[in-house]
């Protein structure tokens, strides 16, 4: 059950438009470093759902009102994050576009998505804070719920980079993106009601 919601909840959370899966995308249509890109971004993640869920644990025991803030954060942060979605369904016109010029190295590349990575505020808040407030209800299952939420983004950003180019037709339509974002929506408002419920 935890590997399930930490599976689902990566998922959930991953497959967000933004910057890094955008880059990820372009990549992947151009078919330009694509093995590294992936092996980087699933990795960094990693690490910081690491960082996350065990730091999450031990600052819990030395702080016990720790975890129902952050459960209420998680809330208001899923549902603002629902809301959004849901938003950009309506108003649809999202479209991405694989781009054109000459490769760049693979050091330039990797600059990049570092920057896109670990430079993003949203990227930290997702794995590192919300992951790992999410975690402690999972206190006796951590390595399970990590184990879930790793295996969510070694799968969403393989798939991404490498079925780029399958789905540059299909998004390069502004419907594809209305339906990511009334799911992301429905998967983000899901979760949201399921974290206000655990503390009743």
């Amino acid at each position: 059950m935890a590997f399930w919601a930490g599976l689902k909840l990566g998922l959930g959370l991953i497959v967000a438009i933004g910057a890094q899966n955008a880059f990820v995308l372009r990549q992947g249509l151009r078919r330009e470093h694509v093995f590294a890109v992936a092996l980087f971004c699933a990795l960094s993640d990693a690490l910081l759902i690491a960082l996350g869920v065990s730091g999450f644990a031990a600052a819990s025991t030395a702080l016990p009102w720790l975890p129902e803030i952050l459960r209420w954060g998680g809330v208001a942060f899923l549902t603002w994050y629902a809301i959004r979605a849901l938003i950009a369904a309506i108003r649809g016109g999202e479209h991405l576009e694989a781009g054109q010029g000459k490769a760049p190295s693979l050091r330039a590349v990797l600059v990049t998505v570092a920057a896109f990575t670990w430079a993003n505020p949203h990227v930290w808040l997702d794995t590192v804070v919300l992951l790992g407030a999410v975690s402690a209800q999972f206190a006796e299952h951590l390595v399970a719920f990590a184990s879930g939420a790793i295996t969510a983004s070694f799968l969403f950003f393989f798939s991404l980079a490498y079925g780029a180019r399958l789905l540059a037709p299909l998004f390069a339509k502004p419907a594809a993106w209305r339906v990511l974002d009334l799911l992301i929506a429905l998967v983000m408002g899901s979760i949201a009601w399921r974290l206000a419920m655990s503390g009743l």
